[in-house]
């Protein structure tokens, strides 16, 4: 499938990203991009380490470099700050962004000082042949669904107040919760606390090949983040056919039809309402059919469109783009603050001298390309 991958000898620093080094990778990097005979780099994660120095490498060596940013970032607290003063040296000279909506891409423009025209907006996409309805899985009682990280930014905290609300009024209704996390112990409490061990069925961590199966269980989809930028789980739930309930934060109001998803405010009285009234509409049979969802779905989010258009930029990228001599590249990176532009300047006429070392001591010529 011309898919190749590489495991770097690196050990995890948190969340599955390795410590920040910026010169440690280089040798490795420079090894894999030249063996390969890369023409671009494609980063994806504002915090994934390793697609920052890749990226950073890579336009030190002159190969193109594109980022896909994946999340919305405040402006006020400090690892948002710290965190968007990253993003902004990391994107100083890389020739083209995309982002999962046009929300992100606002947010991506106003955190890393980008001009819009450099950014384009890419969704992404869920395999239809894969996430299908199951009209058989559905029972006589009417099932919740919630896939998330059980953590504050995931709005479990709300999640625990809609399932007591939920649950006290309506007797035929159950929740099926997959996913982990810190605050799992507070869901745990409210079963046990209420008696709701028959009603409200906790997966713990669900592998993404089993993530079909248990939204195929359910007749609506509850998701109460506190900040998305795109939000997979709701369409991977709408290709299932479930009725979506979320918060309106972020991209998720772009996502989906608002025939195909109720938007409610961040608070747990705003949610309960729009569970009822996905409730009373399932009661009332006026909801749309599962394959009628999938359907309607199927056209707005397919991997073909969104390949194509990453293709588009790949290729503006090549042909539109000529590199800047190191002068230009500097003063680009001067640009990122009156002392984070000095010392970054420093990092980059360092990494200069650190090719110019690996070429002496290591000749691309004596690299072998793979086939």
């Amino acid at each position: 499938n011309y898919l190749k991958v590489y495991y770097l000898p690196m050990k995890q620093f948190y969340n599955q990203c390795i410590l920040p080094t910026i010169f440690r990778t280089l040798p490795l990097i420079r090894n894999i991009l030249i063996r390969e005979k890369i023409t671009i780099v494609h980063g994806h994660s504002a915090f994934s380490t390793l697609a920052h120095e890749a990226m950073f490498h890579a336009r030190a060596m002159g190969i193109k470099a594109v980022f896909t940013d994946h999340s919305l970032f405040g402006f006020a607290d400090a690892s948002s700050i710290v965190t968007n003063k990253v993003l902004k040296f990391s994107l100083a000279d890389v020739n083209h962004v995309i982002c999962v909506s046009y929300t992100a891409r606002e947010n991506t423009v106003l955190r890393a000082m980008l001009a819009p025209h450099q950014v384009s907006v890419i969704p992404n996409a869920v395999d239809g042949t894969v996430f299908r309805p199951d009209p058989g899985q559905k029972t006589d009682r009417i099932k919740i669904v919630v896939m998330s990280r059980l953590v504050y930014r995931k709005g479990a905290d709300l999640l625990v107040g809609v399932i007591r609300n939920v649950c006290g009024t309506h007797d035929d209704v159950d929740f099926v919760i997959g996913g982990d996390g810190p605050k799992r112990i507070q869901l745990e409490e409210l079963r046990e606390r209420n008696g709701l061990q028959d009603r409200v069925e906790m997966l713990g961590s669900v592998p993404h090949c089993r993530v079909r199966d248990v939204l195929v269980r359910g007749s609506v989809f509850l998701n109460t983040s506190l900040t998305e930028a795109f939000c997979m789980a709701i369409v991977e739930a709408a290709f299932c056919g479930l009725h979506v309930v979320s918060t309106s934060v972020g991209g998720i109001p772009e996502v989906l039809p608002k025939d195909l998803i109720t938007l409610a405010e961040v608070s747990v009285p705003s949610l309960t309402s729009g569970v009822e009234r996905a409730i009373a509409n399932i009661r009332n049979g006026t909801v749309l059919s599962e394959e009628c969802i999938h359907n309607r779905v199927k056209l707005m989010y397919n991997w073909r469109d969104i390949a194509i258009r990453t293709e588009r930029v790949y290729n503006n990228v090549t042909i539109n783009h000529e590199e800047p001599e190191t002068f230009e590249r500097l003063m680009k990176y001067r640009q990122c603050g009156p002392v984070l532009g000095i010392v970054i300047v420093i990092v980059v006429v360092l990494e200069t001298f650190f090719l110019y070392f690996l070429e002496l001591w290591k000749p691309r010529k004596y690299i072998d390309t793979a086939p």
